[in-house]
């Protein structure tokens, strides 16, 4: 894969109480990605973008809610979510990230 392509992959990490509760139980993080990306390709990035040993990645295709606002009804885009388990001893800190 050429090192373009790890850039459009991970699009973030998902701040949530639930991905908190993750990260600390059970040593995963939880990252938003394209919605064309495949697990090999996240598992690449992730380990070439942060210097960690990936174990075990889970998606999710999250579709996207219909809302209704004053000009009739409209939807938001679907996503992608993957969650990754690092090997025991490797960690991410978004916190100290600049």
């Amino acid at each position: 894969m050429n090192q373009e392509r790890l850039y459009k992959v991970l699009l973030g990490p998902v701040i949530s109480e639930k991905a908190a509760v993750l990260a600390d139980a059970a040593n995963q993080v939880v990252f938003k990605v394209s919605t064309d990306s495949t697990k090999a390709e996240i598992k690449a990035a992730v380990e070439k973008l942060f210097n960690v040993s990936v174990e075990q990645i889970r998606t999710v295709n999250v579709k996207g809610k219909t809302k209704r606002t004053r000009y009739g009804i409209g939807r938001r885009n679907d996503w992608k979510k993957a969650y990754v388990r690092l090997a025991e001893g490797s960690d991410i800190n978004f916190e100290a990230a600049e």
